[in-house]
């Protein structure tokens, strides 16, 4: 079910997290950022509007997508080697301070940064089992980063030896060295909804950072209006490698573009005609023009928060599961119960839940990441229903209590969450639900005992019995189900 509003305030992506490596720098840096970094709020974002797609294909596929909920974010590069945050020291801007090898002068970091495409090999890559790990929390689309702002290719391009693919990668002899392509082929085999992101913006090209001036920050380094011959350049790059991932890949459904800084005001990429090409090829085709308002970002993006409302309008929250995008060492996890009640609020305010996770140079995830998925996967097992396929429902939530209603809006779901992974029930419990219906049962989902209720008008009173009160098999958030005649 898709959900729009006419009028809307658009929420904008707060930047990436700068951390760094020690625990010491990495909380330093993120006070500073508090400091100077001014609040922003996903529903209090300078006026915009949502455009509502006119191709009915696109409606389309934005309700399939809203159906699954729970996706399957990855950023994984050549930077996985050195354990740090992703493009973004590449940047020479000061709230990117540089870690790693040679990081007391800029030039040689950069030279050293790109010869990292040299040693990359990540023998261990094996999608199938991300698969499994994915399918098994829950989770049914997958959004995987075919190049990041540092321009690496995590797919089989021609417009670029910056590849994986390219002889200058030893994985290049790798049979799966087209890891965008095995994974995408990987996960739609097991029914997942497919995304390719892709960064607008380059900063390996030589037509956005011109070699001729040093960059400045994370812009193109030269005025386009000036130079229209060489953005020209930077435009048709940008088109035919996305059109090499919208016919080379088999059905992509959604063009996760990033970098809203590109934009038509100052950074004309060619919107229009890159959505036009991606539907030509993908007809349906999601388009993500991400922080940039109007008919090219078919759904928005809020970054590592979770609103504080329901939204209207087709939206999903992308959110690391550590502390970083990339993967770091050590990096410190959302515990289980965290990341279930964050996915509990976002569907209950009418959105997706984007959760990232970081493959590490050798081609795996930290084995933390899968215990977090399986714990995830045994919770949903019990009360997915109440998830996938649902819609938000008025009160929403009250104190910890969540609501959702089944598509067909027979039944309404009732998220009692914990606030500890062991439960420990009240006697009794009141939902202010205005229900116009009768209602058939009211029950806990994975409880074996039945629970006593009355409806009375704009409320359902429920009282446990003793042995569900502390329940050692419910873990979290306990879900009433309520069947409605």
């Amino acid at each position: 079910m898709a959900f729009r509003l006419s009028d809307w305030k658009r929420p904008g992506a707060s930047e990436r997290p700068c951390k760094q490596d020690g625990v010491a720098i990495r909380i330093l840096v993120y006070i500073l950022l508090l400091l100077f970094v001014p609040a922003v709020s996903v529903v209090a974002q300078d006026a915009g509007q949502y455009v509502k797609p006119g191709d009915k294909l696109v409606l389309k596929k934005l309700d399939q997508w809203q159906e699954k909920k729970f996706g399957l974010f990855m950023h994984w590069g050549p930077y996985s080697q050195w354990g740090i945050l992703e493009s973004w020291t590449l940047c020479p801007e000061d709230r990117w301070p540089r870690t790693g090898p040679h990081s007391h002068d800029y030039a040689t970091y950069k030279k050293a940064y790109e010869q990292l495409q040299t040693t990359f090999n990540p023998v261990a890559f094996n999608p199938e089992k991300w698969v499994r790990a994915a399918k098994n929390a829950g989770m049914g689309y997958v959004v995987f980063t075919t190049k990041h702002h540092d321009g690496f290719c995590m797919f089989d391009t021609k417009q670029t030896d910056y590849a994986i693919t390219s002889k200058n990668t030893p994985f290049s002899a790798n049979p799966r060295s087209n890891i965008t392509k095995e994974i995408f082929e990987a996960f739609r085999k097991e029914g997942f909804m497919v995304g390719a992101y892709f960064s607008k913006p380059d900063w390996h090209s030589e037509y956005y950072w011109w070699p001729y001036f040093p960059p400045r920050d994370r812009n193109v380094n030269y005025d386009p209006k000036k130079f229209p011959e060489r953005w020209d350049k930077f435009k048709r790059f940008t088109h035919d490698q996305i059109e090499e991932l919208m016919t080379g890949y088999g059905q992509v459904d959604i063009l996760w573009l990033d970098g809203g800084w590109v934009r038509p005001d100052a950074q004309d990429i060619g919107m229009s005609q890159i959505a036009a090409m991606g539907r030509k090829h993908q007809p349906g085709l999601i388009v993500v023009d991400r922080t940039v308002s109007g008919e090219f970002e078919n759904y928005t993006t809020p970054e590592q928060e979770v609103p504080d409302r329901p939204l209207t309008y087709p939206w999903e929250t992308c959110m690391t599961m550590g502390d970083y995008w990339s993967y770091v060492p050590g990096d410190r996890y959302k515990p289980t119960h965290q990341l279930i009640e964050n996915l509990i609020k976002i569907v209950s305010r009418g959105g997706n839940f984007l959760l990232n996770v970081a493959p590490d140079a050798n081609g795996d995830w930290d084995p933390v990441v899968y215990e977090r998925l399986d714990e995830i996967g045994q919770w949903m097992k019990i009360n997915g229903e109440g998830i996938h396929g649902s819609a938000p429902v008025a009160p929403y939530s009250v104190n910890n209590i969540y609501f959702t209603q089944a598509g067909d809006q027979n039944t309404l779901y009732a998220f009692w969450i914990s606030d500890k992974d062991d439960v420990s029930l009240p006697d009794a419990l009141d939902l202010p639900l205005v229900i116009n219906r009768k209602i058939k049962n009211v029950s806990a989902l994975g409880a074996k005992e039945k629970l006593g209720w009355e409806h009375e008008a704009g409320n359902v009173h429920i009282t446990m019995p003793s042995s569900l009160r502390t329940t050692k098999y419910l873990k979290h958030c306990v879900v009433f189900k309520i069947a409605l005649r």
